[in-house]
């Protein structure tokens, strides 16, 4: 009879770095014979993933442990992209039930599970991989999601990165120029415009390019304090001492409602009037919201003048403010 043998130390700590998933050849490279592989899966105190691919507890696995499965199935230079990259990334909240893996072109690889992979030509993104397990960046992850997704989707993945803090314009400026092909390339250019000059949400991007520019408007700061108060205002026309609060929820509840009631008094108390929309007025409405904010911005000595968009020709005249 073989004397049982267990994993050594070092096949320990390597599985621990790696969600609890080792391969074949990483078990043998570190100790373990193929006779006490098979014992270990036999007995069930080992679980395999994948062909070579083994789980060392006899417990369901995690996400973590299917995408470094994913990653260690792809071999040298496979790394995570899409969602699975943009969940490591905190892009998204939630991990994909689908893990894509990339790997470099002239590699097939056909396992069944929880995995899509995909080859990589050379060049195709930036070559800099982070993290563990080994997954695209953040500029490439968002570059790679706008591609692949509708003209509202890279409005979404653009804004959320920013202003999560988790990337920059610049970054991903950068990381479209070396590329080729970039599906939504000029809409992302427009858009990366849009968010170096504040806008940090997609409703926020709606008011910029709809409203406030579409219809000749006064430059707003956007994300600004004012008045040495702890408030940040979406959009202020300092100037005329004018506030746009945007709010893409269907209405704030609880302590958040009360939050910027006390932000709004606070502001009328230093003569400051707060406008507030939501995605409905912004989106659906832009003409209307567009010549309520220039009658108030006349109002308080603006000396221009609104602009017509070519949507203000199907909106009744009823509907748009009165500005002299």
């Amino acid at each position: 009879m073989h004397p049982r043998q267990l994993p050594t130390s070092s096949l320990t700590r390597l599985a621990t770095a790696q969600a609890g998933v080792v391969t074949r050849e990483q078990a043998t490279a570190l100790g373990m014979s193929r006779h006490a592989i098979q014992r270990l899966t036999t007995a069930g105190d080992w679980v395999p993933l994948a062909r070579g691919i083994y789980l060392t507890a006899p417990i369901v696995p995690t996400w973590p442990a299917l995408a470094w499965s994913g990653v260690l199935i792809g071999g040298d230079g496979a790394r995570l992209g899409g969602e699975a990259a943009a969940y490591l990334n905190r892009l998204i909240p939630e991990p994909p039930s689908e893990i894509d893996v990339l790997v470099p072109a002239g590699r097939t690889v056909r396992v069944h599970g929880s995995w899509s992979f995909h080859r990589e030509s050379p060049g195709a993104r930036s070559a800099g991989t982070s993290g563990s397990p080994p997954r695209l960046g953040i500029a490439a992850t968002v570059v790679d999601l706008c591609d692949h997704g509708s003209p509202s989707d890279t409005v979404h993945w653009l804004t959320t990165a920013v202003q999560k803090r988790l990337t920059t314009p610049e970054a991903i400026l950068r990381e479209m120029a070396g590329r080729a092909r970039v599906t939504h390339r000029q809409l992302m250019l427009d858009l990366l415009t849009d968010v170096a000059a504040g806008a940090e949400s997609a409703l926020e991007v709606s008011y910029l390019r709809d409203v406030e520019r579409a219809h000749g408007l006064p430059r707003g700061r956007r994300q600004g304090q004012r008045l040495g108060l702890p408030y940040h205002s979406d959009v202020g026309y300092d100037d005329f001492q004018t506030l746009v609060e945007l709010d893409g929820r269907d209405g704030h509840v609880g302590s958040g409602r009360f939050r910027d009631m006390a932000r709004d008094n606070t502001f009328a108390t230093a003569l400051w009037l707060t406008l507030r929309y939501g995605w409905f007025d912004v989106v659906d409405r832009p003409c209307q919201v567009a010549w309520q904010v220039a009658t108030t911005l006349i109002q308080r000595a603006w000396r221009g003048f609104p602009t017509r968009c070519a949507r203000c020709a199907t909106v009744p005249e009823a509907e748009l403010e009165r500005v002299a």
